[in-house]
């Protein structure tokens, strides 16, 4: 038995390491706070390493995002008590998503992930920037992301959406400025 919980914490450990950088880098984006952010990390390390036995093998990345996510909404969503958004789904709307992997907005993100686009991804909306991070940052499917955040996938796909333009809005004269875009490309 002793030798079998050596064996899960030792797996555990290469896990945790390989996926750290992903757990810190989305918690500093939803908290935008260093010290806030190294606190959701650790707690999000202990509260995996205490149901690891529990994880199905299948995509550890996801599960302890999934983690991080949950007590990011649960500890610091509630201090914002701010207006709850509703999803296109749920206004009975239909917005245009392109391919998840042709979306125009995920090689700009590619591209220029600077300090512009930290500070132009700090203002979007947060139902929204979740789903922007956890797809166009860490790469996670829709329906991992519809996993983590426990959303229908349709409503992934329209807060991506949202998310994407209201970043594409924030950074447009700053794409222009360096290049990125030409006049007219993004004109309404």
């Amino acid at each position: 038995m002793l030798f079998k919980r050596r064996g899960n914490r030792e797996a555990f450990e290469r896990e945790a390491e390989r996926a750290f950088p992903s757990v810190l880098g989305t918690a500093l984006r939803l908290t935008r706070s260093k010290e806030e952010a190294e606190d959701l990390a650790q707690e999000a390390i202990v509260r995996a390493y205490e149901a690891y036995e529990r994880f199905d093998g299948a995509n550890f990345k996801a599960w302890i995002l999934r983690i991080v996510t949950n007590l990011y909404i649960n500890k610091y969503r509630q201090r914002q008590r701010g207006p709850m958004l509703n999803s296109l789904d749920e206004e009975n709307a239909l917005e245009p998503v392109a391919d998840e992997q042709e979306a125009p907005d995920r090689a700009l993100l590619d591209e220029m992930l600077s300090a512009q686009v930290e500070e132009a991804l700090s203002r979007v909306p947060e139902d929204f920037r979740m789903a922007v991070i956890l797809s166009d940052i860490e790469g996670l499917s829709y329906q991992e992301i519809s996993d983590i955040t426990n959303v229908p996938i349709g409503t992934v796909r329209s807060r991506l959406a949202r998310g994407r333009m209201a970043l594409r809005k924030s950074l447009e004269s700053f794409a222009r400025e360096e290049g990125y875009l030409n006049r007219g490309t993004w004109d309404d």
